[in-house]
């Protein structure tokens, strides 16, 4: 019996052979047998190729119908994928090859030059382009379909064989690789299809990037695994969402998304009312957001939590109480607990380090196996966020453990503040973070970004009637926007760098 993904999502391929699973709007259309078998072409390209089992194919491509072809093809052909952010500059793209040890890289024209100066330091390293004159991917792909070449077959791979690395953001050092199964994957997929009730009558509304875990494993992967149908966009675009929308029944996003809907008068209840499940991740939703969707679609935003090292270990419920600010109960399969310093697991409702334990969780870091063993105890992963555990088994989380801020030997979660500012009139949103104190360790500086100029003397007066003192921003800072990452998630570091000598 083979482990591979593609095993599981090539029985869909071949039950729905007829029916569209992938349609590109203004684009192609693919259906099941499509699928199998323009991966199983490709897959024999990647063969003659050279490339083996277990070799790392990084990937830095515009989303697209080639972008998913390759990915089963990788698969299918036993490889590892390694996606790439379409905005990794080439320094960045140096380091990641050069770290996985890439075989095989494939990127858009304008790279071309820079990946080809790496082929002397990375040994055995082809490049190929999605686009340009010649030498692409898609004459790889049709040179193989004109000599009738096809590997039809699924290379077997054990349960713990790697299906792709993903380096993390590297917020703190430089990005860890982490180690994705061909098992991770498919334990993750199974908890998510039980979870939302997933089924072939789903059709999602993909417009979320393809080289991050939320838009390749969550939704792709779902989608594909249980014969949905996926329409995709090249990216979230309000227009082609709402144009979208009337054919599909889920939808999956980061906060922003949302936002940027509620932002349209367009977005009402006529248009959302035959969705059956919006989804959120990737990055905090206000309760704010989660509010207004309510009170204008009727429908609560579903709130789920993850990481890259983990998928999917938290979620909502599908029928049941979705609690904005919290990301739900452990999926099916999972289990949670929540950590003190001292390593005792604490009570429901105090805060402490989150860990999980489960089929879903990765093998370890990529060449980093001291980094591995400090990341797991036991069976259990420490995931770095800070969390509590309500007495109905609700997780809610607090932050990450790096965003911690001491001041005066007292700990402060940012979370808790930012709660209380998003709650006051005019703020749009917030972010808190420690910087260098010469007196207290680390002081507090609240960013906020507003509908108009704030009063901050009003919003410091709001914080000492409703927090501790200790807990009272110093310095206030008002932007037109958070910096934020492709997925949404603020970027805490650059704040902190750039606010760092705000009490020196």
């Amino acid at each position: 019996m083979t482990h591979n993904v593609f095993a599981a999502i090539q029985v869909n391929l071949q039950r729905y052979a007829d029916k569209t699973l992938l349609s590109i709007p203004g684009g192609r259309n693919l259906t099941g047998s499509d699928l199998d078998a323009e991966s199983a072409i490709l897959s024999a390209a990647l063969i003659e190729l050279g490339l083996e089992p277990g070799d790392r194919v990084s990937v830095q491509i515009d989303k697209g119908w080639m972008n998913v072809v390759l990915y089963l093809a990788v698969l299918r052909c036993g490889a590892v994928y390694l996606p790439l952010n379409s905005a990794y500059t080439n320094s960045e793209i140096e380091y990641f090859l050069t770290d996985a040890e890439s075989k095989l890289h494939v990127c858009v024209a304008e790279r071309l030059d820079h990946v080809e100066s790496l082929k002397g330091s990375i040994p055995g390293l082809q490049v190929l382009t999605l686009d340009g004159e010649t030498g692409t991917l898609v004459d790889v792909f049709e040179d193989a379909k004109a000599a009738g070449n096809s590997f039809t077959e699924v290379v077997s791979r054990a349960s713990d064989d790697l299906a792709s690395i993903i380096y993390t953001s590297g917020t703190t050092g430089k990005p860890k690789g982490a180690m994705i199964t061909h098992s991770n994957l498919v334990a993750n997929a199974d908890m998510l299809t039980e979870a939302w009730s997933y089924s072939s009558d789903d059709v999602l509304l993909h417009s979320l990037p393809l080289f991050h875990v939320h838009g390749l494993f969550v939704a792709l992967n779902l989608a594909l695994m249980n014969g949905g149908p996926v329409i995709m966009l090249p990216k979230f675009d309000p227009d082609m969402v709402l144009e979208a929308m009337p054919n599909a029944t889920v939808m999956m996003g980061v906060p922003t998304y949302y936002t940027r809907l509620l932002a349209d008068p367009r977005f009402n209840r006529d248009v959302s009312g035959h969705m059956r499940l919006f989804i959120s991740g990737s990055a905090p939703l206000l309760v704010e957001t989660s509010d207004e969707f309510f009170e204008r679609t009727g429908q609560r935003i579903l709130e789920r939590y993850g990481m890259t090292e983990t998928g999917m270990s938290c979620s909502n419920p599908l029928n049941g109480d979705r609690r904005a600010g919290s990301v739900g109960p452990p999926l099916p399969g999972v289990e949670v607990r929540i950590i003190a310093e001292d390593g005792s697991e604490l009570p429901r409702g105090e805060i402490g380090s989150l860990e999980v334990k489960g089929d879903h969780v990765f093998k370890g870091y990529w060449k980093l196996p001291e980094k591995t063993a400090t990341e797991f105890k036991g069976d259990w992963f420490i995931t770095g966020d800070m969390a509590t555990l309500s007495e109905d088994g609700y997780v809610s989380i607090v932050g990450r453990g790096k965003d911690l801020i001491i001041s005066g030997g007292l700990n402060i979660y940012p979370k808790e503040i930012e709660d209380v500012l998003n709650d006051q009139d005019g703020v749009t949103e917030s972010a808190v973070v420690g910087v260098p104190h010469p007196d207290f360790g680390e002081g507090i500086v609240a960013v906020l970004v507003g509908e108009h100029e704030l009063d901050m003397d009003a919003l410091q007066a709001i914080c000492r009637e409703k927090l501790a003192g200790f807990k009272v921003p110093r310095r206030w800072i008002q932007l037109d926007s958070l910096p934020r990452n492709t997925m949404g998630k603020v970027q805490k570091n650059l704040l902190r760098d750039d606010y760092t000598d705000s009490f020196a």
